[in-house]
């Protein structure tokens, strides 16, 4: 089956912008053509060009964007930025050409230019980066400021939301002209806030310029994308990126993690702390006052001495962590501890999709489908489940092909060492055998516990029938991996298949 890639959220008006604006405002230079010009748009992928966007052709990896400007002409393009490399190649065009040096540090600039983004009409902006908990932080915030009376916005892994409507999502951070069309569209919906989750990989390929948080916050960071980052320094700077001047306002850093001091130290914001550890002092401190298999209770000592209690529809104390974090942002904002302790006194009203997220009805085993894909993630929800449950823990899993494939090893040993039972299967393998990332997964896993009952399974509809039937009322099944998403990608194309639903099924036709 075809993939189905989700459209680019655009603005339903625009109010067109002249050539000679952007010459004026940000330093492009006309080469050929009429400054008098009009765009309504801006793209960079000629997939998602519309008529009258301006197109930024810029150099890849494989080949310069410039290559493609006929095409982008013959969809409506009506005028042309790049380099003087991409220039050569354009040769004379029958729209006009300017040019801009590094076009990909401007792009964010131009889209929010284009689309009238400026500071002074922007909605709040809530940035939060991590390597676990940014979705569900995210999340948090927004339920919290929908409880607060604010129309918002969200941007995640999962979805966007827009002033309540809901969007597939087809990036975790989209690119700077998708995120700045995206805000424009949230705008002209009268959004007031809008909580962002920003990834290592966006602030490194500046898909986040253009934007400045009112409030940044971190959540944690453990082994994971070591594939695209040279080592954990390299990783932790990455996501530093958020909290300097040019990016957000302000900053709260939760120090539950072994980098949260580092990162505090790489912080050039005014910026405050957050834990739920014992061992550590922080600003904000959160206490876990009470765990049910449906919901998490907590409460939150702010600065000022005042608690804030609530809770959670979800199980875990790390997402009493994110709570927290989410808290301290608002705060960090200007609004009044009291205002936030009103509105989430009698809990926080979010779903959060594929986090931790139970599909099973009451009096069958329970089962959590979850989108945790790094040890820190699988040790945290492990832990969660176990606390909430009577019987056994059945562990159900596989790994990303062709991603971050160190982490493979100790997502065994953790998924092994904290169930009573462990299940390998098949996740997105994408161009890798996935015989042989299972065959890595089960080396590790015996390794950690050589008397454990471990299976392996594939493809993963077999394995959670096989998981279904092993299990009975009082023990739980976390499958982690799938979470959310409603796909497998399987040598590049995007196979139909939804965990919840398998799972669901598995339950039925096992008579629960």
């Amino acid at each position: 089956m075809k993939e189905q890639i989700p459209p680019t959220l655009r603005p339903e008006q625009v109010v067109p912008v002249s050539l000679q604006s952007l010459i004026d405002n940000l330093g492009l230079q006309l080469v050929h053509g009429d400054a008098d010009t009009l765009v309504t748009g801006i793209s960079m992928n000629t997939a998602d060009l519309r008529n009258g966007d301006l197109f930024v052709a810029m150099p890849g990896l494989k080949t310069h964007g410039a290559n493609f400007a006929g095409k982008a002409i013959e969809l409506g393009a009506v005028a042309i930025v790049s380099d003087a490399d991409g220039l050569a190649i354009l040769g004379e065009l029958d729209v006009p050409t300017l040019l801009l040096e590094r076009p990909r540090h401007h792009l964010g600039s131009l889209a929010a230019f284009v689309y009238g983004n400026f500071p002074d009409v922007m909605p709040k902006l809530f940035g939060t980066t991590g390597t676990n908990g940014k979705t569900s932080t995210s999340y948090i915030l927004e339920a919290i400021l929908r409880q607060l009376g604010e129309v918002t916005g969200l941007t995640s892994t999962a979805e966007r939301h827009i002033a309540g409507e809901v969007i597939v999502s087809r990036l975790t951070t989209p690119e700077s002209t998708e995120m700045q069309a995206l805000i424009a569209r949230m705008r002209e919906k009268n959004v007031t806030s809008v909580a962002v989750e920003v990834s290592a990989q966006a602030l490194s390929q500046l898909r986040v310029d253009g934007l400045i948080f009112d409030v940044a916050g971190f959540t944690n960071l453990s082994h994971d994308h070591l594939d695209d980052y040279a080592g954990m320094g390299e990783y932790l700077a990455a996501k530093a990126e958020l909290f300097q001047p040019s990016r957000a306002h302000r900053g709260v850093v939760s120090l539950d993690s072994e980098f949260g001091e580092k990162f505090l130290e790489l912080s050039q914001i005014p910026t405050v702390t957050v834990s739920i550890r014992d061992d550590v002092n922080a600003d904000y401190r959160v206490r876990v006052t009470e765990e049910l298999p449906g919901q998490t209770h907590f409460e939150i000592l702010t600065p000022s001495g005042s608690v804030i209690r609530s809770h959670l529809p979800i199980i875990g104390a790390h997402m009493a962590s994110n709570a927290g974090l989410a808290v301290a942002m608002l705060i960090q904002a200007g609004f009044a501890e009291q205002r936030i302790a009103a509105a989430i006194a009698e809990g926080i009203q979010s779903y959060l999709p594929g986090r931790t997220e139970m599909v099973s009805s009451p009096g069958a085993p329970a089962i959590y489908v979850d989108f945790g894909h790094s040890p820190d993630a699988f040790l945290n929800t492990l832990r969660a489940v176990r606390k909430v449950t009577t019987g056994k823990v059945l562990m159900l899993f596989g790994a990303d092909g062709d991603r971050d494939a160190t982490k493979r090893p100790a997502m065994a040993s953790v998924a092994v060492e904290n169930s009573d039972i462990l299940i390998i299967t098949d996740h997105h393998p994408r161009f890798e055998d996935p015989a042989s990332i299972r065959a890595t997964l089960l080396v590790s896993a015996k390794a950690a516990r050589p008397d454990a009952e471990i299976y392996e399974v594939s493809p993963p509809e077999a394995a959670i029938v096989k998981a279904v039937s092993l299990v009975k009322p009082g023990d739980a099944i976390l499958w982690a991996g799938p979470g959310h998403q409603d796909y497998r990608d399987i040598r590049g194309v995007r196979t139909p298949y939804s965990a919840r639903a398998l799972a669901r099924q598995a339950l039925k036709d096992a008579g629960w």
